[in-house]
């Protein structure tokens, strides 16, 4: 089985070039202010038109959390995306109103902390171009954002699973555990954002291509 990998949180040069020349098919750009790692339409349509450069089929993503039009045209007007990821409370019309809004591919993100969370999957099925499957953080976690939390969930939830959508797994992956959770889950894409850091927003290149070297070893 072929597995893929997204970087998330990419907020400079050097993780970027990392995540490109390591073999990522996918690089997250932040658009949540309250993250350490949010950018700027701006400074993302710079690191954004890297990838082109490079001259590798990448796909950029854009990750937001219950964004207004106002935010999603802003980055959009900018940022040459792919990919919405949309990290919050959406609803499904929310998230088939900015697919019309923007023409671009949506993944709607589905925070699991018990089996009965994934069941939420199948409201977005007729909206979404893809799934992703991120950890809820407990409610007595300080500060906790949407992601990038360096929480994992119990990954056997998702073993068995099918939809008709391709689906992320993300949630605390690191170099060390992404081959367990691959083969718990059946996951053939992952995503990682704090597990290639020094710190919140750091981001490291060298624990970026580890990540990566580990799933093109799966």
């Amino acid at each position: 089985m072929t597995v893929s990998a997204k970087i998330c949180g990419i907020n400079d040069a050097p993780a970027l070039s990392a995540a490109v020349e390591g073999g990522a098919s996918h690089v997250g750009f932040v658009f949540y202010p309250p993250s350490p790692r949010a950018l700027t339409p701006d400074a993302a349509a710079t690191l954004a038109r890297m990838v082109d450069r490079a001259g590798r089929r990448v796909t950029r993503t854009g990750l937001f959390v219950d964004p207004d039009d106002e935010l999603i045209d802003a980055v959009m007007d900018r940022v040459p995306l792919e990919l919405l990821q949309l990290h919050g409370n959406e609803t499904p019309e929310r998230v088939a109103a900015l697919k019309r809004r923007t023409g671009r591919l949506v993944m709607k993100v589905v925070r699991v902390g018990a089996a009965a969370d994934i069941d939420r999957a199948a409201d977005f099925i007729d909206v979404a171009d893809w799934l992703m499957f991120d950890a809820l953080p407990p409610k007595s976690m300080a500060l906790a954002l949407p992601g990038g939390n360096a929480l994992s969930f119990d990954w056997r939830l998702l073993a068995g699973r099918d939809w008709p959508l391709p689906w992320m797994l993300a949630g605390g992956l690191t170099a060390e555990n992404v081959a367990e959770a691959v083969r718990l889950s059946g996951a053939q894409t992952v995503d990682t954002s704090s597990g290639v850091e020094d710190s919140p927003g750091k981001k490291n290149p060298a624990l970026i291509h580890a990540f990566l070297a580990a799933v093109a070893a799966l």
